[in-house]
Parts: C-alpha cells; structure tokens; sequence
C-alpha cells in the first residue's frame, strides 16, 4: 500500500484542482452570445446581490474589469464596511471558459481555485448585467450607475426566478 501512496496522492490532487479550476453555470442559464469583452470592461456597481461569506456586511460594492498582460481579465472587487467603517478589497483575475464572444468566465480571488462567473443577460449598451454563479447561491445585478431601470430589473428578476433563484432573498444595495 505504501508504493501507491504517492500515486494516489497526486491523482487525488490533480483531481482537485481540474474540479476546482472548471466553473460552471447553473441549469437552465444560458451565458449571453456576441459577448463583447472590451465594452464589459470598467467599473460596474453591484445594485443587488444574494448575500455571501466574502461580500456580507458590504455596502457601496463595486467590481472593476481590466486587462491583464496575459489577455486574462483583471477583477477588482471593493465595498464599504460600515460595523468596522473600513473598506475592503479584493483582486483576481477572470478567464473564459470557452470561446471570448461567450460570457461564461471563471473567476479566481485564490490561486488555482475557480468559480463561475456567467453574464446571463445584458443590454446592447452594455449599461445593466445579470450575473450568475456557478449555481443558485450566487446571483449579481450589476449597473454602470448606482441604479437600474424599473423595466430591466423586472426583466432581470424574471430571468433569474426562471432558473431557480430565490430572488426574494437578493440584498438591494441601491
């Protein structure tokens, strides 16, 4: 048993990180088509969000997209603490999953562990996204202003119910 421990260690590790570094996307989400990275990039405000262990607490939350040397996609993620009246900040990177004109990224705030970042509706000017997870936990309404047209955030809360979420569970930040 001792000679197969080091294969079965690295096996197992393997294993590991391909689960890891695979995102996903819900079922019944389809990431949008014809998706435009260079319009996507900037700052984004997150108007609504289901609650989660690294945003709980953040108010004033925005996300930044830039591009990285190596074509990945720079992802900076800041928001305002009130309890501690501290800002907080994180940086990662994001890479597409499959073809750049399909918005179905994988993000990473931790070295080789990836998680899904899908761009499941977005108007034609690039002004409101609806971003899921890689499953019903994780649910963004994104905005390039601190708010959203009544009409889009019908549409978008109608997208999101279709899948499964819960989207009487989102935390409206604006």
């Amino acid at each position: 048993m001792k000679k197969y421990l080091p294969s079965l260690l690295l096996i197992s590790t393997v294993m590991l990180c391909w689960a890891c570094s695979n995102a996903t996307i819900p079922a019944g989400a389809k990431a949008v088509t014809q998706f435009d990275q260079s319009k996507y990039l900037g700052t984004w405000y997150e108007v609504a969000r289901l609650d989660f262990y690294f945003e709980r607490n953040l108010i004033n939350t925005t996300a930044n997209y830039s591009l990285n040397e190596d074509g990945s996609i720079k992802v900076v993620n800041r928001g305002y603490e009130p309890f501690k009246k501290v800002w907080k900040e994180s940086t990662g990177k994001a890479k597409f999953v499959g073809p750049e004109d399909v918005g179905m990224l994988k993000v990473s705030f931790f070295g080789p562990f990836y998680g899904g970042y899908n761009v499941i509706a977005l108007d034609s000017n690039y002004q409101y996204a609806l971003v899921a997870g890689e499953n019903l936990s994780y649910l963004w309404i994104l905005s390039r202003q601190k708010s959203i047209p009544d009409a889009v955030r019908k549409e978008y809360l109608e997208i999101a119910k279709g899948i499964g979420y819960k989207t009487e569970e989102l935390i409206w930040l604006y």
